[in-house]
């Protein structure tokens, strides 16, 4: 039985989905200015990891990750570099595709993005409005008057006292009060002509906060199950949505007995640099582009999912090194029983129900690996029948998050992608030179090769029938 952390309730919970057998999910996606980063990447991966399990587990998933193609940012890089706004997202977002498709990543089913949305997003700021919970202030902006919604906090855990407004907005501009936050930003004169659209309010564009309320409750309805991101959009981008989404259903008063607009919130834990968080303004952050140049993309994938979603991790090549130790241990046990294949296991294999319950338990990827560990332990003990089915087994749950699914010799004779070295016919040459020493019984020079080979990153295997396999280290 699937149990969810569930940031609303700070606590775990069973996993019941509104529609028995569907699962609807909404993650808050990229805003497409620049590349993306491997904190990005993170949130990519791990939301990816639940939409293969959920599916595994026979459920019907409906992904939806929007796409932010207009704010601050994007328009002030494109002034910057005197290109129309979509010439700049439309670069970006292919530059995201790239990386996710070179990461190995499913594609979500429904990809929004917020300028073909603003009607919706008009709609919803006109019911805020009506309900009185938004005004327009002085500036012509459209803001949310947030201590108009008693149950504002509720994600953050904050009472409106509590809560630091000077953290998130600047006082002024005819603002009734520091917490509120604009639905409805006033076009500015020098503003170019294609960050504005005409609204009742005037010419202007969204916040940045309703362009997710307006999408997932248009794509997935004003009540789904899942909601997603990163920790830092917890507050106040995600308390936001629930207070814009559920303003706009029920006004100032929502009933306890009122469906909320998300059932289960997800946050995945920050990266770090040197135990610092990782963000542009500390110049220490990485481009996913630049980290897979270094390194296998399932060695990033599997670097990410040994640690719980929910933690931070820190980033470094030396983490990333032990991540493609861990693969090339798991690779080489997959590598001994050669014809190994994808089994359909049931929950009777103890293995598939080791890895199951530690999936189930708010998705466990480092418990669930460990499984994989100790089922490769096993597979380098066995013999015959036993290895091959054991390896099968290896591969197979592997496969449920997308590693072990490739021929193992040549994951393991392709070290990292940086690596400087021998090329694979050069270490070739050298295990020819070395059988013929062994053969003309000269076992110093055969040593020596062995170990001039293993000084230069090269792991020798002597198998039997004279078979000498080879292996990165």
């Amino acid at each position: 039985m699937l149990q969810i952390y569930n940031t609303l309730s700070r606590s775990k919970q069973v996993f019941k989905p509104i529609v028995p057998g569907k699962v609807k999910m909404y993650v808050c996606g990229m805003t497409v200015y620049d590349f993306c980063h491997i904190g990005h990447a993170r949130v990519m991966i791990v939301f990816d990891m639940v939409v293969r399990w959920l599916r595994s587990s026979g459920y019907e998933v409906l992904y939806v990750r929007n796409i932010t193609d207009i704010d601050d940012k994007i328009i002030n890089r494109a002034i910057e570099n005197g290109e129309p706004i979509s010439v700049l997202t439309n670069r970006f977002i292919d530059a995201m595709h790239a990386d996710s498709d070179e990461l190995g990543l499913m594609h979500p089913d429904q990809e929004p993005r917020a300028t073909d949305y603003i009607k919706q997003m008009q709609g919803m700021i006109g019911k805020l409005i009506e309900h009185e919970l938004a005004y327009q202030a002085e500036d012509g902006d459209v803001n949310f008057a947030v201590r108009l919604l008693p149950r504002y906090g509720q994600l953050s855990g904050k009472t409106l006292d509590e809560l630091n407004a000077g953290e998130r907005v600047a006082v002024g501009g005819g603002k009734r009060d520091p917490l509120d936050f604009v639905l409805w930003k006033s076009a500015k004169p020098e503003e170019p002509a294609d960050t504005r659209w005409s609204s009742p309010w005037g010419e202007g564009r969204p916040g940045w906060h309703i362009e997710c309320s307006a999408m997932s409750c248009d794509l997935l309805g004003e009540h789904f199950d899942i909601h997603g991101g990163g920790a830092d959009l917890q507050f106040p981008h995600h308390e936001n949505e629930i207070a814009q989404s559920e303003g706009a259903m029920y006004g100032q008063n929502r009933k306890e007995d009122d469906a909320p607009f998300v059932n289960y919130w997800m946050h995945n834990g920050h990266i770090r640099v040197n135990e610092e968080k990782m963000s542009k303004s500390l110049g220490n952050f990485f481009l996913i582009r630049d980290v897979l140049k270094s390194f296998d993309a399932e060695v990033l994938r599997f670097f990410m999912l040994k640690a719980h979603y929910r933690s931070p991790i820190n980033y470094s090549d030396a983490q990333l090194e032990e991540a493609r130790a861990g693969l090339v241990r798991l690779y080489t046990a997959l590598s001994q029983a050669a014809h190994s294949a994808n089994l359909t296991l049931d929950v009777n294999n103890p293995w598939a129900k080791r890895f199951a319950d530690a999936m189930n338990d708010d998705f466990n990827t480092p418990e669930a690996i460990a499984v994989l560990f100790d089922l490769a332990s096993e597979v380098n003990r066995a013999q015959g029948e036993e290895k091959q089915l054991l390896a099968g087994t290896l591969k197979s749950l592997g496969g449920v998050l997308d590693f072990l699914q490739r021929d193992p010799t040549a994951f393991l004779q392709s070290g990292s992608k940086g690596q400087a070295g021998l090329s694979p016919a050069q270490i070739e040459d050298q295990i020819a030179a070395r059988v013929a020493a062994k053969q003309a019984k000269d076992f110093a020079k055969a040593d020596l090769i062995r170990k001039t080979l293993l000084e230069q990153g090269v792991v020798l295997e002597d198998k039997p029938g004279g078979i000498t396999e080879w292996r990165r280290a």
